[in-house]
């Protein structure tokens, strides 16, 4: 499957996003790649719960929480209609009540990534 990078911000609360995860149980790291369609929250609301939240991140997830990344999973691709939109980056505990996923938005980074793959 081929990505594009998306150029574009989140501007609109309630958007939805994809994403792969591997889910850690007790019992270890699920042997399939799950996953998750999480709503992305308001750059309020994500202050609200962090403080520092920059223009480079977003936030998505569940306010009873229940479904999220979880540790494994930092670094993995967030996707909205096919395009890569962010990359998980961190969060409180996995799936915590009223403590949304906090992503990188990667279209801030469109630049940097095409001028590295162009040097290498």
């Amino acid at each position: 499957m081929t990505l594009t990078i998306s150029e574009w911000l989140f501007y609109l609360e309630s958007r939805t996003i994809h994403f792969p995860f591997s889910t850690f149980f007790s019992s270890g790291f699920a042997s399939v790649l799950q996953c998750l369609n999480l709503p992305v929250l308001s750059e309020e609301k994500c202050k609200s719960v962090y403080g520092e939240i920059t223009k480079n991140m977003f936030c998505a997830g569940f306010d009873k929480g229940g479904k999220d990344a979880c540790q494994g999973d930092s670094g993995g691709p967030v996707v909205c209609g096919g395009q890569l939109k962010g990359v998980v980056s961190f969060g409180v505990n996995c799936d915590e009540p009223d403590h949304p996923g906090v992503y990188t938005e990667v279209c801030r980074y469109t630049e940097w990534i095409k001028s590295t793959i162009a040097k290498n």
